[in-house]
Order: structure tokens, then C-alpha cells, then sequence
């Protein structure tokens, strides 16, 4: 999936602006050089991580908002810090620190009026490592469950709105994912398996592009297994949902060579 500020996740930068605009009474003072572990006031230390984010050093700038939290643990700043490091381990596509910092930031400040964002980024991170659909998907059932998680807790948020248009995405990898399985199992002759897989796309992802080819694969493979009533119920459906898809004409034309008697209309 493509990085950070492409036109998909703009919007954690846009959120992540606005709260490093809280922290505006941060002091101006002398310029520091960026040593790590040197005991420095909330206020230089904190206005040094943002100076390293606005030059683009991300990964130094979560390690200095991680400073902050170290060295000022009690103070105002550090709640703001753990939020601006999961941002920065974001745009520095260190995926997995975002969330183990986005996580540490709801387990302390779960009420907090910038949870939403914290759930965001989680989301987020999940779903810019959704790999090709070959692979294992267990990233893309992470980003599904996290982008649903988002939509669930704060409908009629910019977060929830977002969320939805990236899940539409994810379902298509999930069904595409069970579509290469109940392809393969086909090949290999193994009908009963690939029929499983097939209804598992019309079962749950009967939005995404999938469903008519997996409609169609369905009376392919209840015909090879015998169960022509079966074959043509899937038939129905295709014709049904979409009739003038290239897979209702090839289900018309499978039904018609081998269930002659039975009709797919």
C-alpha cells in the first residue's frame, strides 16, 4: 500500500497538525542540539521532536516524543507526546511501533478526547501493510477488524467515514484471498472445498467484485458434485443480482450442457 500523505491517509496528517498546534506555548528559546538522554525543560524538549518531524526525521522525532513522556511523565505534554510518537513511527512506516504507541496511549487516557484519532492510526497502520492477496491475509483481518472498530465506536466522525471507504477494500482483498483458495481447490479436483470457499464470498462479501464470479464458480462446482438443484439456486441468484455480467451468460450456457432439464432463469 502506498505511504504516508498519499491522498488515503492525508487526513492523519491533517489531525496530527492540529495537535501539535496545541502544544503552541512551547518555549522559543536557544536552539539544542538533539542529544539524546540530556535532561532538557517539557517545553525545548518537546519543540526539538517537532522540529525534527516538520524536517522530515521522523524516526528521530518519535524517539524524542518517547523523551518527553520519560522526562515529564506527570506533566501535560507527555499525554500529547505518546500521541505525536505513534504519528511519527507512522510517517516513518514503522508500522508495528504506531500501534504498540497508540495502544499505550488508550490503555492510560482510554476517555481521552483524542482516542479517536489513537484507534485511527492503529487502523491505519494495519491497512497500509495489506499485502497482495497470494499471501496470508491475517494483516488484512487485522486492518478489517480495527477499521471496523473505528466505524463502530465513533459513527458520524471523520475517523468512522474513512473507515468505511477503506473497508470496502479490505472485504475485496479478503474475498479475493477465498476466491485464489476455491480457484486452487477447483484445479485440484476438490469440489466440496472450493464450494465452501465460494460461499464464503456470497456469504460475506457479497458487496465486493467478487460475488458473481464466485456465483458462477458455485454452479460449476454443484455440478460437478451431482447437485444440480444446488447448481441451479446459484444460477437464480446470478441471473437475479446480475444479469448482464459475462458469468450469468457463462452459468446460462453451463446449465444448458449439463442440467438440460433444469432451467437457469
Amino acid at each position: 500500500m502506498s505511504g504516508y500523505l498519499t491522498a488515503k491517509t492525508a487526513m492523519a496528517a491533517v489531525a496530527a497538525t492540529a495537535l501539535l498546534l496545541t502544544g503552541g506555548c512551547a518555549s522559543r528559546g536557544g536552539k539544542n542540539k538533539d542529544t539524546a538522554y540530556v535532561a532538557r525543560d517539557v517545553n525545548t524538549l518537546y519543540l526539538v521532536a517537532k522540529e525534527r518531524l516538520d524536517r522530515g526525521q521522523a524516526r528521530q522525532a518519535a524517539a524524542l516524543f518517547d523523551e518527553v513522556e520519560r522526562q515529564h511523565p506527570y506533566s501535560p505534554w507527555a499525554r500529547r507526546a505518546q500521541l505525536m510518537s505513534a504519528f511519527s513511527y507512522y510517517v516513518a512506516r514503522d508500522y508495528t511501533k504506531t500501534i504498540a504507541s497508540a495502544q499505550r496511549f488508550l490503555s492510560i487516557h482510554p476517555g481521552n478526547k483524542d482516542a479517536p484519532y489513537a484507534y485511527y492510526l492503529i487502523a491505519l497502520s494495519y491497512y497500509e501493510q495489506i499485502s497482495d492477496v497470494s499471501r496470508d491475509q491475517k494483516v488484512t483481518e487485522q486492518a478489517r477488524q480495527a477499521l471496523t472498530d473505528v466505524e463502530r465506536r465513533f459513527p458520524n466522525t471523520k475517523y468512522s467515514r474513512d473507515a468505511r471507504l477503506k473497508l470496502d477494500l479490505v472485504n475485496d482483498h479478503l474475498a479475493g484471498k477465498e476466491m485464489n483458495i476455491g480457484r486452487y481447490y477447483q484445479r485440484a479436483g476438490m469440489w466440496l472445498a472450493a464450494t465452501m470457499r465460494f460461499r464464503n464470498v456470497v456469504d460475506k462479501y457479497e458487496t465486493t467484485s467478487h460475488s458473481p464470479e464466485a456465483l458462477y464458480r458455485l454452479v460449476e462446482s454443484y455440478l460437478a458434485l451431482g447437485v444440480q438443484e444446488e447448481a441451479l439456486k446459484a444460477a437464480a441468484v446470478l441471473g437475479r443480482n446480475y444479469p448482464g455480467s459475462k458469468w450469468y451468460d457463462r452459468a446460462y450456457e453451463l446449465m444448458g450442457k449439463h442440467a438440460p432439464g433444469v432451467s437457469a432463469t
